[in-house]
Formats: structure tokens, C-alpha cells, sequence
């Protein structure tokens, strides 16, 4: 019954914590209209101001990873969130473009902590057949987060304007650093989980089935940051949508997401307990739905109605909650406690990636053509070649015995 209590009241921290993450990472997007026209930023600027997040933030997701598998959770995850959120706070005092760079490549550093460490605890708290469920949950706080930043913070913009904006978040969300300090955490071990062993990081990059997953979240990482980044500014400037319409409109494609990878996760668990391969149940909500998603991309960029053309948006984000509900379930499954930080690190390093590529490519498809129509033909190109990536890598999903590596 303890361990039962301690492991909800750790999910509860975990998904407020990553609804933050996403919250603060997704700031900047609700706010770049008026952000690029205050600093005089151009299309290609801003671009790279979504993408310089992910400069960071991917590049020290292996060292993350490493230092979550050696260091003690609690404190490795009170700092690197203290650092993010200094770093949303100081968004709202920058000058130019060069500090506002600054900030965003600050903000990565500190967020890179979150997924590995996040993945750690739910592999060493939760069982397979509650796994899928509890990653789902956790997973809902990335999408509630840019959910709660296009409402809330698209009226706050257009009320207060976005330095008041960055302020008060980032200031505010400290809080959360009281619960979790005061947690009674789990003593950490030295990282030796099945059979006794622990990979090397090469016995990571060698594998077959790691790669599936890792280019399989290379996909998501590009789709859904140029949904995150340049979802507001395409329904602003394409679609004509005031920012406070922006603001609501915009915002439903993440609610719809969020329940779509908790219905997922929960239904993916239920499957296995009544019998089902977990193989067969992990690949069939990993695949169907980045192909859904793919299928549904284009028309929302299609249809002159706006309206039809957020309703979409909507289908496709739920297509993509469906993927998401299972893909953090299916590497934990396969590192075990031995490899889930480092392999959770290289896998979201390398699934960020898409995070960099995406939002400068749209920005300069959008500079050259003067529309986002390229920009989703190459977003659902992309998720057919994830879903590829994981029909032909991925093998059994099952637990990798290290010490026969």
C-alpha cells in the first residue's frame, strides 16, 4: 500500500513537472507575433529561436541520461529545473535578439534533465502492465502544458504582453521544487540493473532495435515541435485568427492529445492484461498512429475553410497521442533499470534533433513560398518514414539481457 501510495504521488510530480517543461518551452510561440514584431525579428530569426532550444536541450541528452543513471534523482532533477526556470523568468527582461538566443539555448540545458530522469523512475516504480498507463499519464503534461500556454498565456499576452507573460511563470513555477524536495525519495543504486549488468553507451548505439526507437522519435521530435513552434503563428498569419482566437482555437488540438495518449495508455495496458503480446499491443499503437497522424496533416493545411481546418489539426494531434501513449513504454521496457536513463538520453537526443531541423526548415519554407503547405507535406513524410523505422528495427519488445550482450 506504501509503495503503491508513494508511486502516485511521485506521477503526480512528474506530470505537473513535465506540464511546466512543455509550458515554458512553449511560451515563446504564443508570444512570437508580437515578439517579432516588438524586436523586429524576421521569419528566418525566429526559426532559429525555436530551434536554438533544442540546440541544448539535445546535445546534453546523453550526458543527462549518463548523470540520471550515476546521481541521485532528486537533486539532479531539482537543479536542472531550477536552472529552466530561471531561465523563463529572465525571457522576460531581453533586449534583442542575442539575449533572447541566450535564454532559449539556457532553457534546453536546464529541461534536458526531465525525460531520462522522468523514464528512470517510471521503469524502477511501475510494472509493464501498468507502464503504458503511467507513461501516458506523465506524457498528458506535455501536452496539457502547450495546451495551458496557447489559452492561458495567448489571453495573458494580449491583456499584459509577454514579458509579464515569461516573468510570472517562470517565477511562479519554483513552487513545485517545495513537494519535490520534500518527497520521500528512493535511495539510488549504482546504476547495475538486469542480471547485474550495465551497458556500455556503445552497447546503446549498436543496437538494432534502439535505433528503431531512436529514429522512430526522431519523427515525433520533428512533427510535434513544428506543431509546437509555428502552430499559433500559422493560425495568426495564415488563417487570420486574432490572437485571442488563437488563443482557444489553438489550444484544442492539445487537449485532444492529451486524452488520446491517456486513452492509449490506458487501453494498451488493459490489452496486455487480458493476454496480448505486448509486442503485437506496443507496435500496433506506435505505428497506427504516426500513420493516422500523417494521413490527417495534409488536409489541415488543404481546406480553405478555418474552421475545417483546425478541426484537422485536432485529429491529427490525437492521431499523435496515440503514438505517444506507448513510445516511452516500449524503451523502458527494453533497457530495464540497468539502461533507462542513458538509453531514454540518447533516444530523446536524438528524437530532438527533429526539434532543431523543424522549426528552422519551416521558417524557411514560410520566408521562401510565403506558406505553410510545404512545411506539413514534409511533416507527414517524415512520420511515414518513423512508422517505417519502427515495422522494420524494432524486433520483440522485451527486456535486453545485458550481461548477454
Amino acid at each position: 500500500m506504501y509503495t503503491c501510495l508513494l508511486s502516485n504521488r511521485i506521477l503526480i510530480l512528474l506530470v505537473t513537472a513535465v506540464g511546466i517543461n512543455y509550458i515554458d518551452r512553449g511560451l515563446l510561440s504564443v508570444s512570437a507575433p508580437l515578439i517579432q514584431t516588438q524586436l523586429g525579428l524576421s521569419a528566418t530569426q525566429l526559426g532559429v529561436l525555436f530551434s536554438a532550444f533544442f540546440w541544448t536541450y539535445a546535445a546534453m541528452q546523453v550526458v543527462s541520461g549518463w548523470i540520471v543513471d550515476r546521481y541521485p534523482l532528486k537533486w539532479v532533477y531539482a537543479l536542472g529545473y531550477l536552472v529552466w526556470s530561471i531561465a523563463t523568468a529572465l525571457t522576460g527582461v531581453v533586449a534583442d535578439f542575442g539575449q533572447l538566443l541566450g535564454a532559449r539555448l539556457l532553457l534546453g540545458l536546464g529541461e534536458s534533465v526531465s525525460y531520462p530522469a522522468t523514464s528512470k523512475i517510471l521503469v524502477r516504480e511501475f510494472p509493464e502492465t501498468r507502464r503504458g498507463f503511467a507513461n501516458a499519464v506523465v506524457d498528458s503534461g506535455a501536452k496539457i502544458g502547450p495546451g495551458l500556454s496557447t489559452l492561458a498565456g495567448g489571453l495573458l499576452v494580449s491583456q499584459y504582453g509577454w514579458r509579464v507573460l515569461f516573468l510570472v511563470v517562470g517565477v511562479t513555477s519554483l513552487l513545485w521544487l517545495v513537494p519535490w524536495l520534500l518527497y520521500p525519495h528512493r535511495e539510488e543504486g549504482s546504476g547495475a540493473g538486469h542480471h547485474g549488468a550495465s551497458p556500455s553507451m556503445m552497447d546503446l548505439m549498436v543496437r538494432r532495435d534502439a535505433w528503431g526507437t531512436y529514429l522512430g522519435m526522431f519523427a515525433l521530435g520533428y512533427v510535434w515541435y513544428f506543431l509546437l513552434s509555428w502552430l499559433p503563428s500559422y493560425l495568426v498569419k495564415e488563417r487570420g485568427f486574432s490572437m485571442q482566437t488563437m488563443a482557444v482555437l489553438g489550444s484544442v488540438p492539445f487537449w485532444g492529445m492529451a486524452v488520446a495518449t491517456v486513452s492509449g495508455g490506458w487501453a494498451s495496458d488493459r490489452w496486455i492484461r487480458a493476454g496480448g503480446n505486448p509486442t503485437r499491443v506496443r507496435k500496433t499503437f506506435l505505428v497506427g498512429g504516426l500513420l493516422l497522424c500523417g494521413a490527417t496533416m495534409l488536409p489541415a493545411v488543404l481546406v480553405s475553410d478555418a474552421r475545417w481546418s483546425v478541426g484537422w489539426l485536432t485529429t491529427a494531434c490525437l492521431s499523435l497521442g496515440i503514438y505517444t501513449s506507448n513510445v516511452w513504454a516500449v524503451t523502458q521496457t527494453l533497457a530495464g533499470p540497468a539502461a533507462a536513463g542513458r538509453w531514454s538520453g540518447i533516444q530523446n537526443a536524438i528524437g530532438n534533433l527533429g526539434g532543431v531541423v523543424s522549426p528552422v526548415v519551416t521558417g524557411w519554407i514560410v520566408s521562401v513560398t510565403g506558406s505553410f503547405v510545404l512545411a506539413f507535406v514534409g511533416a507527414s513524410v517524415v512520420l511515414l518514414g518513423g512508422a517505417g523505422c519502427y515495422l522494420f528495427l524494432l524486433g520483440e519488445v522485451k527486456g535486453v539481457d545485458w550481461g548477454k550482450r
